[in-house]
């Protein structure tokens, strides 16, 4: 296997988190490569619903849903659900996840993403502006929808965190979300509206315009896998699929849901695992809502983006390996129907792989062996929305700034 000239930093991963990463630090006068077989940009930080959801302070994993996790895993067409072949694999992941579920441990998971939450959108304005890309921000909110007066009351101790950190949030009437969202039914419980939180109006641009960015900035694009990291004398090495051997001083691992293997192999086991989210989009000149919204019993996002509708969410928990479920595919399709029933048949559909911690919070930190390698992946559903504040984060951990307690809550640390 050939060697290559020492780098500074090799970033392996080119989805939103790597290259906002890339082009904070080259912007810094760092000498930057990224490693990344696929288009840059593409996977989870394309298919997403494009929402930067400052709001969102709440853990997958809450004591409600703990009650009602066998009833999620078991039902196939659940918000949450689980491919029954992935079970035992899935096991010791599921086994933290109740763990972390539990009121206190779930109180301090909320504490610790809200803080990361908390400079997320004048961060991405930040970027935004940067990259040119202030067109395609569009600041109208979001909506979460509740069925009925049970359904709304049931998430009162979820409105009560928010309103805790801060976060601004407007309960609505049946009649407010009318008069916001004229196309949508009847909710008769309401609504809850977000109204700092700012989404893109298209995704892929987004990330097309962050891609020339860091192309400008001076970052080498290698389009390989990364098969392997290595600690040697002077730095790391990474194995690649093309027979090449690249050396850097520093190695941050920013691969997603493909990231757990680099971390065991630098000596930091991640309980990391895969969320399979999914999307069907609707080709539509003027979309029917003008914000994304969220009805709630069903775990998925409509969301208004140039030219279409995209219907995006759900959690199917499963790994990396199996092909796409169509019976999930049909669960966005029905429920988008009965919302707006003139919707024919979708114009396309997408499998994305989301990386996934028990506790909700991203493993952003050093290795416990060394700032050699930093880790910064894990951000389940909210890759797109923590990107610039990660790329912030990792700049501090270079630049050798003392941790805080944010930078703890995040370490991979927390798990030994």
């Amino acid at each position: 296997m050939s060697e290559t000239k020492q780098r500074e930093i090799i970033i392996i991963g080119a989805g939103v988190v790597g290259l906002a990463t890339a082009l904070q630090l080259a912007a810094n006068g760092r000498d930057i490569a990224i490693l990344d077989p696929n288009e840059l940009g593409s996977g989870a930080s394309y298919g997403n619903a494009g929402t930067i959801a400052n709001y969102a302070v709440m853990p997958v994993g809450t004591p409600s849903v703990l009650k009602n996790l066998p009833r999620l895993l078991i039902d196939r067409d659940s918000p949450l659900a689980i491919r029954r072949t992935a079970i035992p694999a899935l096991m010791p992941w599921l086994l933290r996840f109740a763990w972390q579920s539990l009121p206190g441990n779930a109180a301090r998971n909320a504490a610790v993403i809200a803080a990361l939450l908390a400079d997320s959108l004048s961060a991405w304005r930040n970027l935004a502006t940067e990259i040119g890309a202030e067109d395609l921000l569009r600041q109208n909110g979001c909506l979460y929808l509740y069925d009925n007066p049970a359904t709304l009351a049931g998430a009162a101790g979820d409105i009560a965190v928010r309103k805790r950190f801060g976060i601004a949030q407007e309960t609505l009437s049946p009649e407010d979300v009318r008069r916001l969202e004229p196309a949508l039914p009847l909710f008769e419980g309401g609504g809850v509206l977000f109204p700092d939180a700012v989404n893109l109006t298209d995704p892929a641009a987004m990330m097309r315009r962050l891609t020339e960015a860091v192309k400008a900035a001076g970052v080498e694009i290698i389009r390989t896998e990364a098969t392997a990291i290595a600690r040697e004398t002077g730095g790391v090495h990474v194995s690649c699929a093309d027979g090449r051997r690249r050396r850097a001083r520093c190695i941050i691992v920013a691969a997603g849901a493909y990231s757990r293997r680099f971390a065991a192999q630098a000596g930091d086991p991640v309980p990391l695992d895969t969320e399979r989210g999914y999307h069907v989009e609707y080709d539509i000149e003027t979309p029917p809502l003008s914000r994304p919204v969220c009805p709630t019993s069903r775990g998925f996002y409509l969301v208004p983006m140039a030219g279409r509708l995209r219907v995006a969410g759900t959690v199917e928990l499963g790994g990396l390996a199996a092909p796409l479920n169509p019976r999930r595919i049909a669960l966005l399709e029905r429920g988008a129907k009965a919302i707006f029933p003139d919707l024919g048949k979708p114009d396309r559909q997408w499998l994305g792989f989301r990386p996934s911690m028990p506790d909700s919070i991203p493993v952003i930190g050093a290795s416990k062996h060394g700032n050699d390698v930093i880790y910064a992946f894990g951000h389940g559903h909210l890759g797109l929305t923590l990107a610039p504040v990660t790329a912030n984060l990792v700049e501090r951990i270079l630049a050798g700034q003392s941790p805080s307690g944010l930078q703890a809550g995040t370490s991979p640390r927390r798990f030994h």
